[in-house]
């Protein structure tokens, strides 16, 4: 599924190293809503991984996609890769979406994330840290997302499970 603007309400460029590839094996569902879900979920989850590349924990896309609490938690986030000097590289598999309308403009999001072949490069060296695939790899994430006065689906509360059973093949 390709992210698709689920308002025509200006949003941030996403601009991401060509080395740090997304397999997002998520369905649309038909239903214009979930798919706006689906959709702007992801581009939470790329808006990260942009601030992690440019080492910016205060990166404005995905503080367009996120509020609250989870706002402050991506920025703490975000800022120990920055500490560290490093960024994300490789492939991220995302699937086993679902996404559950809950009224009142709310949504619950959750997915499995593959990170087998996702990696850190330090920024100085350029260094790839190719750790081995493991139980770790595989990540169950659990989100809720409220639309936004503006019609954007912003997530404001996440939950993730590592070496989560549901998601390892």
């Amino acid at each position: 599924m390709s992210a698709s603007a689920s308002t025509s309400v200006e949003r941030p460029r996403i601009e991401l190293p060509s080395d740090l590839t997304y397999d997002f094996e998520w369905r649309r569902t038909g239903d214009k809503d979930k798919d706006a879900v689906l959709a702007d979920g992801e581009l939470f989850i790329k808006a990260t991984d942009q601030a992690i590349a440019n080492q910016d924990p205060l990166d404005p896309a995905y503080r367009f996609y996120s509020v609250g609490e989870l706002a402050a938690a991506t920025r703490k986030y975000v800022q120990r890769f920055v500490d560290h000097k490093a960024r994300t590289t490789g492939v991220y598999r995302f699937y086993d979406e679902s996404v559950t309308l809950r009224g009142d403009g709310a949504a619950t999001l959750t997915y499995c994330e593959d990170q087998g072949k996702a990696y850190n490069r330090y920024v100085e060296t350029g260094k790839v840290d190719r750790t081995p695939v493991t139980k770790n790899s595989y990540v169950f994430y659990d989100t809720s997302l409220k639309k936004n006065p503006d019609g954007v689906w912003v997530t404001q509360d996440m939950i993730s499970e590592r070496a989560s059973g549901r998601c390892r093949p």
